[in-house]
């Protein structure tokens, strides 16, 4: 019997050593130099000469550092919340209201925006909202204004736009998959009980469906953080994320350790904001369907 074991554990062990090595090699040996990075001094780790938290200091003791991690934040959960509730309608009609026969085909009409690269999308956004883009001209030629609105790029809200679109088919499946896992019979019996589809979708489905919606928001919300092609093109390089703080630490101005220590912060600060969301949500995580 423990022989058995024993085989079955290094059956399980050769089957997860190559994934298991890959993420070692891609994720982990990148994140552990950039820690190592945060740490140092000069910026070079072939010569380690000192370690220090002068570089932690420095990016807690910058007022700029809080003013642009509050302003990220603030964005990525706007852009959350918008994109999970526009996802929430698409996912329902695609679960509920779609054929069993078509849903494969709607899933794949839903992934098509992924065949462009993220780039191109974020430039086309700036092509329909810029100075003589798709709606100044459009408004213009029907004659509701006489010159082009300037509001509608280079700010907050297009950038919104922007990444609610890019991460949209991030939010409508797993939705869509809460939703495909509840059982229409307590639908039904929510309707024999004489609660009308408003109630019945209130008091059933939307919290048997959370836990899709949670990791929505989640799989939107830590990306949306690191983002900084849309702050630097939409966002005209007016409104800069923590994103286009570490990238110009790291590149522009070459201060590598102190870009890392910036990161190593900013994955912490997303990382206690994402448990905090679950703790408030755990409830709905031990939902049984």
């Amino acid at each position: 019997m423990a022989a058995g074991h024993r085989s079955e554990a290094r059956q399980g062990l050769a089957l997860i050593s190559p994934p298991l090595i890959y993420s070692i090699l891609v994720l982990a040996v990148p994140l552990a130099t950039i820690l190592a990075y945060s740490f140092l001094k000069d910026g070079y780790l072939v010569v380690i000469r000192e370690f220090t938290f002068e570089n932690y200091i420095a990016v807690w003791g910058d007022p700029i550092f809080y003013k642009i991690m509050s302003r990220s934040l603030i964005v990525a959960a706007l852009v959350t919340l918008t994109t999970v509730v526009l996802a929430f309608p698409v996912a329902y009609f695609l679960s509920f209201v779609v054929s069993p026969s078509k849903k494969s085909l709607w899933i794949f009409l839903i992934t098509i925006p992924f065949w462009t690269s993220y780039l191109i999308r974020v430039f086309l956004w700036k092509v329909i909202l810029g100075y003589n883009g798709v709606i100044n001209s459009g408004l213009k030629s029907l004659g509701i204004i006489e010159e082009p609105l300037t509001f509608i790029l280079y700010n907050v809200n297009s950038m919104v736009i922007t990444l609610a679109h890019a991460y949209a088919p991030f939010a409508i499946l797993p939705i869509f998959v809460a939703l495909e896992k509840i059982d229409r019979s307590l639908l039904e019996a929510g309707r024999d009980l004489g609660e009308n589809r408003l109630m019945t979708f209130w008091r059933v489905t939307l919290p048997l469906a959370m836990p899709g919606v949670v990791a929505a928001s989640l799989i939107v919300f830590i990306p949306t953080i690191g983002d900084y092609v849309t702050p630097a093109l939409i966002g005209g390089g007016k409104i800069p994320m923590i994103a286009n703080l570490i990238q110009a630490q790291m590149l522009d101005l070459d201060n590598r350790p102190l870009g890392s220590a910036l990161a190593i912060t900013a994955m912490l600060i997303v990382g206690v904001v994402s448990v905090i969301f679950l703790f408030l949500n755990r409830r709905f995580l031990k939902v049984k369907q």
